[in-house]
């Protein structure tokens, strides 16, 4: 998928397909994975204690490298506004550059995130008290509120006064907002599944 995406953003013979169809395999593969881990889960009861912990520890090893991976985004921000160097005009944000303003839509969409997270919490407590009128309806929420947060993403990129390629300031920005946005999507696609 990383050789499709370099040749279809450089315009090679050949890149979209390469693109589309490793991008298809990997929804595949996740269809199939997520399909054996309900069916060892429920059906086969193959998730012994070992199997869970390993799966416990897996999700921890995961999150703890997710935190460090947006560390080094918050970092590389951090620096460049803190002590802005000579290449970027000595001030934060560069010159030229108009920030989003935090108060508009990046404070709605903490606010839509906040209450995703508000609702997959209920969600957990409502299978952990076997009620299953409440965990579909707050899955049900929490998917439609990732859909949110991506589509009023989405918007606050096609409304920034500024690009990737601005400086550092858009590229820390994009890089940052653009991570998170996939690691939502993500997640709103594993609720997705949850739900059906």
């Amino acid at each position: 998928m990383t050789v499709g995406g370099v040749m279809y953003f450089h315009s090679y013979m050949f890149g979209d397909l390469l693109l589309c169809s490793s991008m298809s395999i990997i929804i595949l593969v996740m269809i199939v994975w997520w399909r054996d881990v309900i069916r060892e889960a429920t059906f086969q009861g193959h998730h012994t204690f070992v199997v869970q912990r390993g799966l416990r520890w897996g999700m921890l090893l995961f999150i703890l490298s997710e935190v460090m991976f947006f560390f080094s985004f918050f970092w590389a921000f951090f620096h460049s506004s803190l002590s802005p160097s000579i290449e970027l005009g000595s001030q934060w944000p560069p010159v030229g550059i108009v920030p989003i303003n935090a108060f508009d839509v990046p404070l709605l969409n903490t606010a839509v995130l906040l209450t995703s997270g508000a609702c997959v919490t209920w969600s957990h407590h409502a299978i952990i008290s076997g009620n299953r009128y409440h965990t579909i309806v707050a899955l049900f929420i929490t998917v439609v509120l990732g859909i949110i947060f991506t589509g009023l993403q989405a918007m606050e990129y096609v409304e920034a006064s500024f690009t990737i390629a601005d400086s550092a300031y858009g590229s820390t920005f994009f890089v940052a907002t653009g991570f998170h946005g996939l690691h939502v999507l993500i997640g709103t696609s594993f609720f997705n599944s949850l739900f059906f």
